[in-house]
């Protein structure tokens, strides 16, 4: 029987992360992926040869010196990634009912550019913005506080944080701005936590807004990129990753984790074993009931999860920058009612009207150049959606002839929305396929197909999330519906399972290397290409020609 130090359930960001930091410490490490390729929502697939990711849109805080960058500097990963600055003018468009609106890079030049589109709300837009990136900082600090005088003086250092950390974004939002389309624009990247304004959590809200204040950047290859460079560095350091690999059970015996069985029957131990899967799967389907206490049970029972998705994955046979498509992704409103939309998507049949109210649109070969062939855009395009719009195929093989027909009717309603934005696409379609919540159950084991772990409400946030030590003795949980969801989030909750493994603190496993660095390139500016960059998009456009040729 094989024995290991460490075995980690799932190879998703926080799992990943996890892994690499055991590793590195020179632990024996086994990470188990049920899927075909590793990575959960990080991972890419090819469609007909044309690549898709999707879990990952944008990551920020990527500019020399930031979090986000130190964090893969810190974990001996940077050399290893490439990323793709997308248009630094318009890394996200937001449309309410036609109207375009474009967030650049800065907080300043957010400033200046909202003032300007409504200069009525000058004053407001300054204290909103101001409070925004203030309660970001406190934010940030408040993990870093160490010390009897710190902690005495924590409600001096946090006060914007601590008044308005129990509001929603709704409420703290209507009590700075009166526009209503103001509004809408400054709460369109709550689909990047995946809840209307009157139920998400603000402080929640400013972290996403000031993750993404400079600027998004997107990885050369997709998700995959970073599932790459990770995966790498992990076998570097002898640790193993193995794929097709279903765990179902976490073997316990007098409140202590020593192993997993596998579907086959097979068995692993281990020393520890850290689960990147959610806590309603690795406490009732891994663990069981009878193993865990009653609290604990109650906990999961009041436990909700965040929204479901549709994901449109299309190729389009046509030059869209024509229509003023570029890298920068698009966040699509029917309306300024952000919270009727959501009401309407994950509330009502999807099918009742001809066009989505809300979605979000993202084209992949502009933001990854390398990844155009010259001729093919591809687009994720997303929505959220209840579990329950899929109830009539909770059958294990639910891909019937019912399943498609459903299906082809989605596409349909997507595409009569793309087309306002790209006259022509329907005409223009290389492929277009949909993934529904029963594919994210399906492919990331996810509860009711869920994209960000638990729902980030006030009481499922910080305190109230869950821990990444457990009950259960050398079991850990790592993920979305820990530390924080996001890329980065997982991330960062692979680093902090680690750091109790270890019983260190998490800063102690970022190591100091300046020889370490991300390469960046502007997505749209081939001027800042290396020549390797210009080599590897000329390979695809040249593969792509002799496949058509031949």
């Amino acid at each position: 029987m094989e024995e290991f130090d460490a075995i980690i359930i799932g190879s998703g960001a926080g799992g990943l992360a996890t892994a690499l930091c055991l590793a590195k410490a020179g632990q024996k490490v086994l990470v188990l992926e049920q899927h075909s390729v590793p990575g959960g929502w990080c991972h890419s697939f090819t469609l007909n040869g044309q690549r898709f990711s999707p879990g990952v849109h944008y990551i920020g805080l990527l500019n020399e010196g930031q979090s986000t960058d130190e964090l893969y500097k810190g974990l001996g990963v940077a050399n290893d990634l490439i990323f793709f600055r997308m248009n630094p003018k318009a890394y996200d468009h937001c449309f309410v009912n036609g109207e375009k609106f474009d967030f650049p890079a800065g907080f300043d030049n957010l400033k200046e550019s909202l003032i300007a589109r409504f200069p009525k709300e000058e004053k407001n837009i300054k204290e909103y913005l101001t409070l925004i990136q203030k309660v970001s900082e406190e934010l940030q600090l408040i993990p870093k506080l160490k010390g009897i005088w710190q902690n005495i003086t924590v409600p001096f250092r946090t006060k914007h944080f601590g008044k308005f950390a129990l509001f929603s974004l709704k409420r703290v939002i209507d009590w700075h701005i009166k526009d209503p389309i103001l509004k809408a624009i400054l709460n369109a990247q709550c689909g990047d936590h995946g809840l209307p304004p009157n139920k998400a959590s603000f402080p929640v809200h400013c972290s996403v807004m000031n993750h993404y204040a400079d600027g998004g950047f997107y990885p050369m290859g997709g998700g995959s990129g970073i599932v790459k460079a990770m995966t790498n560095s992990i076998k570097k350091f002898n640790g193993v990753v193995r794929t097709n690999q279903k765990v179902t059970k976490i073997l316990v015996e007098n409140k202590k984790a020593f192993g997993i069985e596998l579907s086959d029957g097979k068995q692993i131990l281990a020393k520890n074993i850290i689960s990147n899967a959610d806590p309603s799967t690795t406490y009732l389907k891994f663990i069981g009931r009878e193993n865990i206490s009653k609290k604990l049970q109650k906990k999961l029972e009041k436990t909700k999860y965040s929204v479901t998705s549709l994901i449109l994955f299309l190729t389009l046979d046509m030059d869209v920058t024509q229509f003023g498509i570029d890298s920068g992704n698009i966040w699509n409103f029917k309306n300024e009612d952000i919270d009727a939309h959501f009401e309407t998507l994950t509330k009502g049949n999807i099918l009742e009207d001809d066009e989505f109210p809300a979605f979000f649109f993202s084209c992949t070969t502009l933001k990854d150049p390398v990844s155009f062939n010259g001729r093919y855009h591809n687009f994720e395009i997303v929505t959220y959606v209840d579990f329950d719009s899929f109830k009539d195929f909770d059958q294990d093989d639910y891909h019937s002839r019912a399943y498609e027909a459903f299906k082809n009717r989605i596409i349909k309603k997507f595409m009569n929305s793309i087309e306002k934005i790209i006259p022509g696409a329907k005409e223009n379609i290389v492929q277009a396929e949909l993934g529904t919540p029963k594919t994210n159950q399906f492919y990331i084991n996810s509860t009711r197909g869920n994209v960000y772990g638990t729902e980030k409400t006030l009481n499922q946030i910080g305190p109230f999330s869950y821990k990444n030590k457990t009950e259960i003795e050398n079991l850990f949980l790592c993920g979305a519906s820990t530390l924080s969801h996001g890329v980065t989030g997982a991330t960062y909750s692979g680093l902090e399972a680690a750091a109790r493994v270890l019983n260190c603190k998490s800063e102690d496993l970022l190591v100091k290397d300046a020889t370490q660095k991300i390469k960046i390139y502007d997505a749209e500016d081939q001027s800042t290409w290396d020549e390797f960059v210009h080599k590897k998009r000329e390979d695809k456009i040249r593969t792509f020609k002799e496949i058509k040729i031949n």
